[in-house]
């Protein structure tokens, strides 16, 4: 990546971390409370983004860097309950700063691991000079029990690069049902809780 585009996905980062930060302290102010546990960002390496067009079929071009990854600037936004996914998910549709171009809801839709979160494709303007670019980004929104679950899923991945093992594959669909069930309990916890404020 030339060094002109690595700034230019860095002037989007700081951007969207801005937009989401005044967002979240928006939110906070009008309700009283922040759903928000943390919230983490990242650029893709050079060699991870190689890595993905290889795997994709295409070769590491800055136009197809472009045209093909679109998670090279990552956020996580980790929230307590399930319904702060959706909240936090409103709050960055209405955003006049942020323009929505794809969502994935694996909450409604589990992928078949069991791997549950919500994601966002968004395009953020970065002004250079006299003109306006827009820059991709995925922003993934999820519940701790979601977050810990995705870690879990990431290190068994890892550590069986070919094919994981029926066994395997069988208790993390176990264990995967357990984390959505503990997120529905909370829910109704959050819910109740709701009732005495």
């Amino acid at each position: 990546m030339s060094p002109t585009l690595y700034i230019k996905y860095e002037y989007a980062k700081k951007m969207l971390e801005t937009e989401l930060e005044i967002l979240i302290h928006s939110f906070e102010q009008k309700h009283g409370y922040t759903p928000v546990e943390h919230m983490k960002s990242r650029m893709k390496t050079s060699s991870s983004i190689q890595k993905k067009l290889e795997r994709k079929g295409y070769e590491y071009t800055e136009e197809n860097i472009v045209k093909h990854v679109n998670d090279i600037i990552g956020f996580r936004i980790v929230v307590s309950f399930l319904s702060d996914v959706y909240d936090i998910v409103s709050l960055i549709s209405h955003s006049t700063n942020i323009i929505i171009k794809e969502r994935k809801d694996y909450i409604a839709a589990p992928k078949t691991t069991g791997y549950t979160s919500y994601h966002l494709i968004v395009l953020i303007p970065v002004y250079l000079e006299n003109l306006v670019e827009y820059v991709q980004a995925e922003i993934q929104v999820r519940t701790v029990a979601m977050d810990f679950w995705a870690s879990l899923d990431h290190k068994i991945r890892y550590k069986f690069k070919e094919s994981i093992p029926e066994e395997v594959k069988k208790e993390m669909e176990n264990y995967a049902k357990d984390i959505q069930q503990l997120d529905k309990k909370m829910y109704y916890l959050n819910q109740i809780m709701s009732k005495y404020q």
